[in-house]
């Protein structure tokens, strides 16, 4: 077989994910800084805010805890550019076919209201295409080829996102 063509055994990920999610943050905070949005959240009580942002947070926490566990149950590792062996379909994986990115997104989201920093919440989209487009769109490509009908029809079931 030509080098060139030569299948991988792993998605391309040239950046870590979890930085895309810790830029959007830093970013949309030091542009709060210079560009500053008043009354982002119009919530005058900082516990009001640190309340909602930390559930949002917490509940992003959790849903990407969960599925780490799966991978480390089924001897998986979670970094995306790895070998995977199987498709984890229980737990988030029944809902979302992404936790662990989804994680990222309502990170930033808690961050944004714990903070009461809007630019974080308009960097969030950003982040979520930032995600299909660094890591995502790599890993279908390569669970299509690898699994083909059953992850075919595992898209077809579960959403990307929720």
């Amino acid at each position: 077989m030509n080098e060139k063509h030569e299948e991988k055994d792993h998605a391309v990920v040239k950046i870590p994910p979890p930085a895309v999610g810790i830029l959007t943050i830093i970013i949309g905070y030091m542009l709060g800084r210079f560009v500053p949005i008043m009354d982002a959240f119009l919530l005058t009580e900082p516990a009001r805010y640190w309340v909602g942002g930390t559930i949002v947070l917490v509940a992003g926490i959790a849903l990407g805890w969960w599925p780490i566990r799966l991978f480390r149950e089924t001897k998986q590792d979670i970094k995306p550019w790895t070998a995977t062996p199987e498709i984890v379909i229980r737990g988030p994986y029944g809902f979302t076919r992404n936790p662990m990115y989804l994680m990222m997104l309502l990170v930033c989201i808690g961050f944004s209201i714990i903070l009461d920093e809007v630019w974080i919440l308009l960097l969030t989209p950003v982040c979520a295409s930032v995600l299909y487009l660094v890591a995502i769109r790599h890993e279908e490509v390569y669970l299509d080829r690898k699994f083909g009908e059953s992850y075919l029809a595992y898209k077809r079931r579960v959403r990307r996102w929720i």
